[in-house]
């Protein structure tokens, strides 16, 4: 998983850096590890949000919040911080020592979009996965274009597309993992 504070887009459709949430570190941490994920990054190019996101994950990792919430513990120590998607894509290459597939996210239509179903046959079994998720109002061109594939948005009953970055995390998880 990869959680993208820039490049992302405002609701001008101009590239823009975004500030980051708490709530999102430990509801995308906590999805991550309900489906089996093994790693989320959060990618931010602003030294304060990787402090505040560092304290955060250190708070629940080897803090206070560790010792009273093991099970949230477990979900921040998946958490890593990187400056850019490049860093974090380098990262886990060198780690898992294979390729790495990159799957964008958008609540935008796209051209070449594809299915989670067909996202699963693509799947490659020696290569990692990062699933990538954008905050403001979603990834920049610039940042989908450089991925291996782009998902069709999630689509309810109603007109409105807007869902907070760590529902969507939540429901991508479960259509891919159990293909719903």
């Amino acid at each position: 998983m990869a959680l993208i504070h820039f490049p992302v887009m405002n609701k001008n459709d101009q590239p823009i850096g975004s500030a980051l949430t708490t709530i999102d570190l430990h509801d995308i941490a906590r999805a991550s590890i309900t489906f089996g994920v093994k790693g989320f990054y959060v990618i931010t190019p602003y030294e304060d949000q990787a402090t505040l996101a560092k304290q955060v994950i250190e708070h629940w990792t080897k803090g206070v919040g560790g010792k009273l919430n093991p099970f949230r513990k477990k979900a921040l120590e998946l958490i890593r911080v990187a400056a850019t998607f490049e860093d974090a894509v380098n990262s886990i290459k060198e780690e898992k020592n294979e390729p790495v597939v990159t799957i964008a996210t958008s609540a935008k239509k796209t051209v070449g979009s594809i299915t989670t179903e067909t996202l699963r046959l693509k799947l490659e079994n020696e290569a990692s996965h990062v699933l990538v998720f954008g905050t403001a109002w979603g990834l920049a061109d610039e940042l989908i274009d450089t991925c291996d594939f782009i998902l069709d948005p999630i689509y309810g009953d109603a007109d409105y597309n807007h869902l907070s970055v760590r529902s969507a995390a939540s429901i991508y998880l479960d259509r891919i993992i159990n293909g719903r």
